[in-house]
């Protein structure tokens, strides 16, 4: 098990830096209309707890969310009457650290690499960043001595075939495909097979990313884990979500329509790096009650790492 692909490890500086970096628009965004709320004010009131609230609505953390940390807020100003500003910050971060939802595997790996090999299937619509992040994704753990096998089952669009097929060289891990229009759960069957056959330690699937039909979407997925399933029973060990950042409320959306589809167990959440709305993070891992385990803060490859609730609070607070 390699240092990257677990939590609580030891942060370089310029990990940290780059993921401080990466938070800095939403944390401006939401701390400059926090400190103007505050100025002035030796109590936090309620023009302060309205202010918190626009401030979190604007981050995209979602009003579900925001309501549950906004009540939360004023019974604690409730019960200590005279509350400072000083320790709202403090505050803050407890109530949003309770909205991260928990992993429901509490080892520090954020994935089981004791299941050989363990499958990935990644989802989400187009544009996302899905491609990237499995690309990504299979040269982090190509560095770190894993054998990874890449399945291009999105074969409805040429372009993601190809581009998938350009992150595996650039990995140098191999990739199964077929001719476009292929059928998926074929490329998905091919590419366990030769898995188990060479003694892969990890498979990553990618699929198709249509949401205009949620019923085909619904039986194409699971005709995918059906024929995976023909090879290694308790195939997929993770059904990843790749959601944009940057999208904000449309992540809520996607999120809403991919968990009726499928068994998502996991999240991605891309391009946090280009936004100030990243309370999505908080807001759909609060609603969905769906664990994070990967974010991007930039475009170079290890800008796509671990999410770890700690360091990640830490750098909205920064």
């Amino acid at each position: 098990m390699g240092l990257f692909f677990r939590r609580n490890k030891q942060e370089q500086p310029e990990q940290k830096k780059s993921l401080d970096e990466g938070l800095g628009k939403t944390r401006r965004s939401f701390f400059d209309k926090v400190s103007h709320a505050l100025m002035g004010k030796s109590v936090v009131d309620a023009d302060v707890l309205d202010s918190i609230e626009e401030a979190l609505i604007a981050s995209d953390v979602g009003a579900d969310t925001t309501m549950k940390i906004i009540e939360r807020l004023e019974a604690r100003v409730a019960r200590d009457k005279f509350l400072g500003s000083e320790e709202l910050n403090r505050i803050l971060c407890e109530e949003i650290s309770d909205m991260l939802c928990a992993d429901a595997n509490e080892s520090e790996d954020i994935f089981d690499f004791s299941k050989k090999p363990y499958v990935i299937m990644v989802v989400g619509v187009n544009g996302v960043g899905k491609t990237t992040t499995i690309g990504k994704l299979a040269s982090q753990l190509k560095n770190e001595g894993k054998k990874v096998i890449l399945g291009a089952a999105d074969t409805f669009r040429a372009a993601a075939v190809d581009q998938l097929t350009i992150w595996a060289e650039r990995a140098g891990v191999e990739i199964v495909k077929q001719q476009m229009g292929s059928d998926p759960a074929s490329v998905a069957f091919d590419t366990v097979k030769s898995a188990v056959a060479k003694d892969a330690d990890v498979v990553i699937i990618d699929t198709a990313g249509r949401l205009h039909n949620k019923v085909n979407l619904m039986n194409e997925l699971t005709k995918i884990r059906n024929v995976m399933r023909k090879v290694i029973p308790d195939a997929p060990h993770d059904v990843m979500l790749v959601i944009d950042g940057s999208t904000g409320q449309n992540g809520f959306n996607q999120a809403k329509e991919f968990t009726k589809a499928t068994d998502v167990t996991c999240l991605a959440v891309t391009k946090l790096d280009g936004t100030a709305k990243g309370g999505v993070v908080i807001g759909i891992s609060d609603q969905f009650q769906i664990p994070i385990k990967l974010i991007g803060v930039g475009e170079k490859i290890e800008d796509l790492r671990p999410f770890d609730k700690k360091e990640f609070i830490e750098s909205l607070f920064k």
